[in-house]
């Protein structure tokens, strides 16, 4: 049976992915920088390569592959390069099929600008001739604790808009179910979601109330989010993204639940209370 090629396994979702694909028993061949970092699992091969812009490692690395997993470059300013060089790449190797994980309504005028990057890629992909599928993601229900400051409050220009934030293992079942079956999903791109909209105040009374700590929301104009956020030293293409998303938020762009969860992977979605319930319940190492 022709392995899988899996993208970013040494990540957060491309890991998920390549432990549920192994999990089904299905021969795959992670793709990683680093051999010594590549997890372990059963019926997985391991193949080296230089980066999304080593395009003939990355060729030598995905021969034999039929499908493959694309897994997003970090981000960059030169990430739809990279992008474009794995998708030659991987033509040039004879992948028939690209599942590339991409960002709900992608588009090439998206407020969120790093979903342009995900826009250029998709139209990469479909100006080559392979066979194509693009799960979308919806913003990380993993990030939400993360945006709440040391003094207990979430800052940002989202206003009152909502988003259908998805938990990462959630969005990895969804792919791995794809992979189990591509081919019945060749040409679909769909928005992979939560199965709730939620605000910024609802995400920080929902922290409040399952994690017993004093959460708020306090709304930040555009020029007060850019300041908060240039104390980090980032670039500025960086920090755009960083505060586009939240205005991608107030604009309505991430309001958005479908039923792939369920659909795909064939049990409901996570919701944000669930989830927070879970994490506080599960024991803390030592």
């Amino acid at each position: 049976m022709t392995p899988i090629g899996v993208t970013g396994a040494t990540g957060e979702v491309g890991g998920r992915v390549a432990r549920r694909v192994a999990d089904r028993g299905i021969p795959q061949r992670v793709l990683v920088r680093d051999a010594g970092r590549a997890p372990e699992l059963d019926g997985a091969e391991i193949a080296t390569f230089g980066g999304f812009d080593d395009h003939d490692g990355l060729r030598d690395a995905l021969d034999g592959v039929e499908t493959l997993l694309l897994v997003p470059a970090a981000e960059a300013p030169d990430r739809v390069d990279q992008h474009k060089t794995a998708v030659d790449a991987a033509v040039a190797a004879g992948v028939e099929r690209i599942v590339y994980l991409s960002f709900l309504n992608a588009s090439p005028g998206a407020t969120f600008t790093l979903v342009r990057h995900h826009w250029a890629t998709e139209e990469h992909i479909r100006s080559k001739d392979v066979a194509h599928v693009f799960p979308r993601m919806n913003m990380y229900m993993d990030f939400i604790p993360g945006m709440v400051g040391d003094d207990g409050v979430i800052r940002g220009p989202a206003g009152d808009g909502r988003v259908g934030a998805v938990l990462r293992d959630d969005l990895a079942d969804v792919v791995a179910a794809i992979l189990a079956d591509p081919a019945s999903y060749d040409g679909e791109a769909f928005n992979v979601t939560g199965p709730e909209s939620l605000s910024f105040a609802d995400f920080a009374e929902t922290l409040s109330r399952t994690t017993g700590g004093g959460v708020s929301y306090v709304e930040e104009t555009i020029d007060e989010a850019w300041e908060s956020r240039r104390a980090t030293g980032a670039p500025d293409w960086m920090i755009e993204g960083w505060v586009s998303s939240y205005v991608a938020v107030a604009d309505g762009s991430l309001d958005v639940v479908t039923d792939a969860v369920p659909r795909i992977a064939g049990h409901e979605a996570t919701s944000l209370e669930q989830y927070l319930t879970r994490s506080a319940a599960e024991p803390t190492s030592p």
